[in-house]
């Protein structure tokens, strides 16, 4: 596994950790937010191990679809990802919700959902890491 890919997986397994934190605290909007962090960032370790020198996005389903080549691991978790994508700004902005803050927008079921769905993407991304070659250099 190349140096970046095991920074952006540690940092991943930071945000899960976070999340999980934060969902004990009661604080549901928070926990999703991380939760969909974690998700983004252990999807693009994956981009990285495969030789990946920037990754840009957001969407963890998009990301995930642009793996090339194609991870099936990871492609079974596509639509439960779609929820996570969905936790990116309203969690954190109210001018993302219809009204209220985010804490009066996202519950604890929300909340304990987003933190199982990102457990899923993590491991799945640690089983996928583990058999991935770091890609040759050409000389």
């Amino acid at each position: 596994m190349t140096g970046f890919a095991r920074d952006w997986l540690a940092s991943a397994e930071d945000d899960l950790a976070f999340a999980r934190y934060a969902l004990e605290g009661g604080y549901c909007a928070h926990a999703c937010f991380h939760a969909h962090q974690a998700a983004e960032k252990a999807v693009k370790a994956v981009h990285h191990a495969g030789g990946a020198r920037a990754v840009l996005g957001h969407s963890v389903r998009a990301l995930i679809e642009r793996l090339e080549p194609r991870v099936d691991i990871l492609d079974r978790l596509i639509d439960t990802t779609r929820e996570l994508d969905l936790y990116y700004n309203p969690t954190r902005y109210p001018n993302g919700l219809d009204s209220g803050t985010p804490s009066e927008a996202f519950s604890d079921s929300q909340a304990k959902r987003a933190v199982r769905i990102v457990a899923a993407v993590v491991e799945a991304t640690r089983q996928c890491l583990a058999s991935v070659r770091p890609p040759s250099r050409l000389t």
